[in-house]
């Protein structure tokens, strides 16, 4: 592979996958902002809000193993570029639903379309990075989704006040089309294999990847913690401070704003962290496993409503709820290079299925409580949709703690 100067490597690799990750965390999270005007409009009550949000994960989970095979056999740059330009039709279609069922299906293009977005990225630095910086770059990356959900909060807010939620979808349209140029254009192609590999050979490493004794000890806590964490940020943490702690839509812009600074910084910090102490021997699973403990504290503070007079607590859930994404640099530092696209995207698999039937099954608990008098929903409803997250996190990690020391 072409050496390139670490300004080209900026350049050329890394800022036009951040672009597409900052869209696909925005896509993702703006639910949170829009949600009001969605039940508003169109009389959404929560299961469907829930099932609205979460077809987002569907798709994107259902693509997982396909896109797996075609980034390990055509490059990252041809794979993301393409379904760019289905992700930026899902928006125009958003944009223009007039009732539920046009929105869920727009959705779930939406997540079809950005479903390449961190595994192209994952995948390219596998092959334009050394193994020991793919903590830290992963971190930089998944700062750039950070962003995303930044943008998704209080600036969001500002847009929709403006122009209203449809008019923003025809902006993300658009900047999603631009995104897709950028990629084609700018990053290098990588090489493809030296033979054509059949779609038994192709398949054979997809079987190995979920054969393999360390995947099954590392995939379960990963789900369950990134699930909890896309689930209650992209959706019900704005609700939340709406209903719980009794804050207008100006403070839960603002309050929302801050958790996915925290996040941001969480990305920064971990993948730093990890890569300087893996100077010193410290394994980034070691790290993983202190992160995952303290994100279940956390969440035992929301449960229990510390979280309404200490908001630091919503900080540090921000902060923490980027933990599991160590796990995904620890896979790809234990397989092989040519097995990156399939190994990321297999873990991809399961945290966004869990992430689907979560935030799914999530709408259906809360739905169980009549709304409150001001139409919101009930404190106990959240304190129930958490207490599940959080439960199936605690299994998960007794799970991954055992395995380790067996």
């Amino acid at each position: 592979m072409t050496a390139y100067s670490p300004l080209s490597m900026v350049v050329r690799i890394f800022v036009p996958f951040a672009f597409g990750y900052f869209l696909s965390y925005l896509f993702r999270v703006i639910n949170a902002v829009i949600a009001p005007d969605l039940i508003a409009d169109l009389e959404m009550g929560p299961d469907v809000l829930g099932l609205l949000t979460a077809s987002y994960f569907l798709t994107f989970a259902a693509f997982q193993l396909p896109l797996g095979v075609l980034l390990d056999k055509y490059g990252p740059r041809i794979v993301e570029a393409s379904l760019l330009v289905f992700a930026a039709a899902g928006a125009a279609l958003f944009a223009v639903a007039e009732d539920s069922t046009a929105l869920i299906a727009a959705r779930a293009l939406i997540g079809f379309g950005v479903s390449a977005c961190l595994m192209a990225s994952f995948k390219a630095f596998t092959v334009f990075y050394e193994p020991g910086k793919l903590p830290l770059v992963n971190g930089f990356i998944m700062a750039a989704g950070g962003m995303g959900a930044l943008a998704g909060t209080a600036p969001t807010q500002l847009v929709v006040a403006e122009i209203g939620w449809r008019g923003g979808f025809w902006a993300l349209a658009g900047l999603t089309l631009v995104c897709a140029f950028l990629v084609y254009l700018l990053v290098p192609p990588t090489k493809r294999p030296e033979h054509k590999t059949t779609l038994s050979e192709q398949l054979s490493g997809v079987r190995e990847v979920f054969t393999s004794r360390f995947f099954w000890q590392v995939a379960p806590v990963t789900m369950m913690s990134q699930a909890s964490f896309v689930g209650i940020q992209s959706l019900w943490a704005g609700p939340w401070h709406q209903d719980v702690a009794g804050f207008n839509r100006a403070e839960v812009g603002s309050h929302l704003f801050w958790i996915a600074a925290a996040m941001v910084a969480g990305f920064l910090g971990l993948g730093a962290l990890s890569e300087r102490l893996g100077r010193y021997g410290i394994k980034t699973i070691n790290i993983a496993t202190v992160g995952l403990f303290c994100f279940m504290l956390v969440q035992l503070g929301i449960i229990t409503e510390w979280a309404i007079d200490y908001p630091v607590i919503w900080i540090a859930f921000g902060f923490f709820g980027t933990t599991g994404i160590l796990q995904y640099a620890v896979l790809s530092q234990h397989f092989p290079t040519h097995l990156a696209g399939r190994v990321n995207t297999a873990i991809n698999l399961m945290v966004f299925i869990s992430t689907f039937t979560l935030q799914s099954v999530s709408g259906q608990v809360i739905n169980q409580w009549a709304p409150t008098a001001s139409g919101g929903y009930a404190p106990e409803a959240y304190q129930a949709a958490f207490g599940l997250f959080l439960g199936l996190q605690a299994v998960a990690y007794v799970w991954f703690i055992l395995s380790r020391y067996r």
